[in-house]
């Protein structure tokens, strides 16, 4: 007889609390006002029930954590890069129109004509205020205050007989006395001013139905001016803090079309494709050159030689760049000093830019060249040997050699590689921040800019460190990086496509 199927009732318990859990943490997201990210919750939530709960085909099983990671940690990256490239998110625009409404909303002042003095005493057991009034008048004490906030009424008469309770007992109390609201006889409510005092407290702003702010003080109204993302008078002032709004193609304008802007974003873009490219250039001309000297069969102690040549790749970068950094020192570095020894010079590495430049190039050489050592020395051992037979018959010398037999059978499957190598150093932001954090820098700029930072290392100093942190700029920038690297990436499928064939 043929086993009864397994019941499928636990496995249908678990898929229903599970999305149970997932709607649950929906609402929860909803309710704090992410209604957004709650849609996306629930929607992701409730198709991994769905596939791992349902006789769909068994590869969607494997497929779907690869999909899920990269739309969460790949696309909506890239998607909300691209949208913050559109907006002025900044430092002095970091919330919504929403929040910055409600925060102006809740500034307030104390008038310092209605300040009373206050002390606390313990009466049966009970925590009570007596507070002296503004002027010399006749004092108040509260009812016994609530372990909540809410409100307490003040009657006219002198203080307990109980001691006052010393200050370190009042600020324990600070948080519920900052709660309260006491009401006087004669209807004026005081709040908390300080730790010795009570007063009236009044709003700097005030609500109007068309959505702009009355200033309390002066009558003036203040509205949202959306196309800057700043509340603005009549008389064009603005307020701080500001908030995130859309512009369109601004900061994309400002990066093409101001000249204090452009100028030096073109210029650094030349330079981070400069640099690039004469990177690989020297890596792959010294680390070819050693590889096939290393292939030589008459040379003794190669092994030797290899392994000592492949130390700077196997030393981490950061260690090397920080060595660097103080060889290249213009007091102190070895390397001064022994030009000045010899030539009796003291190049100032890092003060002029053309020297800071070459002085990158040679550290970035150095710490690349090992990389395509160890790919063209694979690679010259596909190269069939009776080739260089047949060209020594012919009376050929190496350098024949070389550009007729190694360099053609060696450049095609290399090509990828240096493709892959130009798009890394694209984005090398290590060497720059530690070695020259980008300096010296350009003069009379809007943006700080260095003459040796790559748009990598440029996008950084504006996010993160100078001009407020201007994330919007950032972003634009990030994104048209991205444009680049992307066609770089299909430069080198398409290279790999036809060395493969």
């Amino acid at each position: 007889m043929r086993p009864p199927p397994p019941s499928r009732w636990p496995g249908r318990i678990v898929a229903a609390l599970a999305a149970a859990l997932v709607l649950g943490l929906g609402y929860a997201m909803a309710m704090a006002g992410q209604a957004a990210a709650a849609a996306a919750v629930v929607a992701l939530g409730l198709l991994v029930v769905t596939v791992y709960a349902s006789k769909l085909s068994l590869a969607w099983k494997y497929l779907l954590p690869g999909v899920l990671g990269m739309l969460v940690f790949v696309a909506f990256p890239l998607a909300y890069t691209v949208h913050i490239g559109f907006t002025n998110y900044s430092s002095a625009h970091l919330l919504s129109e929403a929040q910055v409404r409600e925060y102006l909303l809740e500034q307030t002042e104390v008038d310092e004509a209605t300040l009373h003095g206050y002390t606390m005493h313990r009466d049966g057991g009970a925590l009570v205020l007596a507070l002296a009034a503004p002027g010399g008048g006749p004092g108040y004490v509260s009812a016994p205050l609530p372990a909540q906030s809410g409100p307490v009424a003040l009657r006219e008469g002198p203080p307990p007989a109980t001691a006052a309770l010393p200050m370190r007992e009042v600020i324990a109390e600070r948080e519920r006395l900052a709660s309260l609201e006491l009401r006087r006889p004669d209807g004026m409510v005081l709040r908390y001013a300080g730790l010795r005092e009570f007063g009236v407290v009044k709003p700097l702003w005030q609500a109007r139905p068309d959505g702009s702010l009355e200033q309390t003080a002066d009558g003036s109204v203040w509205t949202p001016d959306r196309d800057r993302g700043y509340y603005a008078s009549a008389a064009g002032e603005t307020l701080q803090p500001g908030f995130t709004v859309g512009i369109g193609w601004a900061n994309y304008q400002r990066m093409l079309g101001d000249p204090d802007v452009r100028g030096p974003f073109i210029s650094i873009f030349v330079w981070t494709v400069a640099f690039a490219a004469l990177t690989v250039l020297f890596s792959t001309a010294i680390g070819m050159a050693l590889a096939v000297l290393l292939n030589w069969e008459a040379l003794k102690h190669r092994t030797l030689y290899r392994t000592l040549l492949f130390l700077p790749y196997a030393v981490p970068g950061f260690i090397s760049i920080l060595v660097f950094k103080g060889l290249f020192n213009q007091n102190f570095g070895e390397i001064n000093a022994i030009l000045d020894a010899v030539f009796g010079i003291r190049p100032a590495w890092f003060a002029d830019p053309w020297l800071a430049r070459t002085m990158i190039l040679i550290v970035n050489t150095w710490l690349g060249y090992p990389y395509v050592m160890v790919l063209c020395s694979g690679l010259l051992k596909s190269i069939p040997a009776d080739l260089y037979e047949a060209s020594a018959l012919a009376g050929a010398g190496p350098l024949v050699n070389f550009f007729r037999i190694t360099a053609p059978l060696v450049a095609r499957p290399l090509a990828p590689l240096l493709i892959s190598a130009f798009a890394f150093n694209f984005n090398n932001f290590v060497l720059i921040a530690l070695l020259t954090d980008g300096r010296p820098d350009y003069l009379n700029t809007k943006l700080p800019a260095g003459t040796t930072d790559i748009l990598v290392s440029y996008t950084y100093r504006i996010a993160f460190t100078d001009s407020g942190q201007n994330f919007g700029l950032a972003a634009a920038i990030s994104t048209l990086i991205f444009v680049m690297v992307a066609l770089m990436s299909v430069v080198q499928l398409r290279a790999m496509r036809k060395s493969g064939n």
